[in-house]
Order: C-alpha cells, then structure tokens, then sequence
C-alpha cells in the first residue's frame, strides 16, 4: 500500500515486466508536431505544433516511442493518454517542479496536442499538475507534510471502514482477495514502481468494494493515486524493491487480520501502513 511507488521505470524490470511509459525531459516539439488544421491548438490556417496559449518554438523534437512502447492508438486517446500520464507521474517520468507542454507530450506519443491538454487539465483537476499561463503544466511539488496529511485523511476514510468488514465480512470472501494480495508481491518482485501502484491500489479497491458504497471506493482511489505521486527530492518517491516487496507483504497480513477478526491489528496494520507507504 504504498504512497511512493515512484521512481524510472526500466531499471531493475526483470523480462517480460510491465513497464512505465517513458516521458522525456521537455525539449521543444517538432515543427511537423501531431497538431493538424483546424484542430484546437493548430496556429492558424497553416497548422503546425503551436498550442493555443503555449510557446512551443524553441522546444527540441522529442524521440517517438521505443517499438517496446508504441504510441498510444487512436481509440480513447484521451483515455489512453491520461493513463499514460499518470504511469509517468508513479514513475518519476515526469519530474516534480518541471513544466511539460501539451505539444511536444503529443509528439511523444503520437497524438495531437488536445488530447493530452484535456488528459493535463484531469491531472490538474487531481492536483497532481498546475497549469503555467503560455507555457503548459508543472508538476506538483509535493513534501512530507502533504504525504502525512494525506495519510491522516486516508485512515480517517478506511480504518473505521476495515473494522466494520472485519465484523461482517465472511472468512471465505477474505480468501477471495488473495489472488489480489499475491498480485501485488510479484508486481514489487518486478521492482517496477508503476507497475505496483496499479497492483496495489487494484487491492484495496477490491477491499473497500466488499462495502457496497461505490462512493467510498471512488474517494478512496483518489486519495491513494495522490499518494502515489512522487515527493520533491525523492523521499518515499525512491523507494528500492525491498521496500516494496516488504509493503506488499502488508496485504496478506491484513487479510489474515481480516479473516481472524482481530480488530485491533486490522486497525494498527491500516494506520501503519497508511503512514509508511500506500
């Protein structure tokens, strides 16, 4: 459960792991950007990368994707780029306190510039990203305090939550998550942080959903993909693959809580788990 499962992904990602897309530092966007005529953010009849409201003339040409990493495909950009932009944010791609403009994030992934616009201004909704007047996003400069204050409110939503399941649940629908608590094990095996942000927050979902209040679940995401985004400086951001394998451990251990009912540990677990990582 981990709120820095951050970091560059590709490093130590054993064969065959998932790996997070990789967004280059800003350079500027190609004159050929991906920004037709007639499409928001085209300069006039001429097209060109030009984002309304975004310098973009002396940005350098980005590297298309690797063939390990293909471009994101024409059906639910919007879509596909927002999750693609989220995996850069666990991953460190996208670096806290440096500005990324919608254009060249286009060329990178081979889309137009109103596309990832509309996925930037989702981030900023999430606070993950601020916008910066003619220029594009910066990335949230995020401290300690922030991370414990999010913590706070985490246990504040989940503790009280997890003592009622632990009450009511049956022990046969605690084993049913099992396969999700291992998930997580392999997916900090991989050492890939972004690949255990979605193994990990997959898990408590489904622990939450046992509730039934799809309102809870949705808050709840929210405030664990905060906790997710990497802190200034590295911190909890920098976690190593040690770190992660002993934060998934914290899975099963809450299920055998869980299954035996014992309400203090369920309670002691969460809270700890909450403040030490995600």
């Amino acid at each position: 459960m981990t709120q820095g499962t951050q970091g560059s992904a590709g490093t130590g990602v054993p064969e065959g792991a998932a790996r997070a897309p990789r967004v280059p530092a800003q350079g500027r966007a190609a004159d050929g950007g991906r920004v037709r005529p007639g499409e928001s953010g085209a300069d006039g009849p001429g097209g060109g990368t030009g984002a309304r409201g975004e310098h973009v003339h002396s940005e350098t040409p980005l590297p298309r994707p690797a063939a390990e990493r293909p471009a994101v495909q024409r059906s639910s950009v919007r879509g596909q780029v927002l999750d693609a932009l989220r995996t850069a944010l666990v991953a460190g791609d996208l670096a806290p306190g440096e500005v990324y403009s919608a254009p060249a994030l286009g060329e990178r992934f081979g889309v137009s510039a109103t596309p990832v616009r509309e996925a930037m201004q989702q981030l900023a909704l999430e606070g993950a990203v601020e916008v910066v007047p003619n220029r594009g996003f910066r990335v949230v400069r995020r401290g300690a305090r922030e991370l414990a204050e999010l913590a706070e409110v985490r246990a504040l939503v989940e503790v009280p939550v997890m003592l009622r399941l632990a009450r009511t649940v049956p022990a046969e629908r605690w084993a049913e998550l099992r396969p999700l608590a291992e998930a997580t094990v392999r997916a900090a095996a991989s050492g890939c942080r972004a690949t255990y942000a979605e193994a990990d927050r997959a898990f408590h979902r489904a622990v939450l959903a046992l509730s039934g209040n799809e309102q809870l679940v949705r808050i709840a995401e929210d405030l664990h993909r905060r906790a997710q985004w990497p802190l200034v400086g590295g911190g909890r951001g920098g976690r190593e693959r040690a770190e992660l394998i002993a934060d998934a451990a914290e899975h099963g251990a809450l299920l055998d809580a869980l299954v035996g009912r014992d309400l203090e540990v369920v309670g002691a677990l969460v809270r700890e788990h909450f403040t030490g990582a995600g």
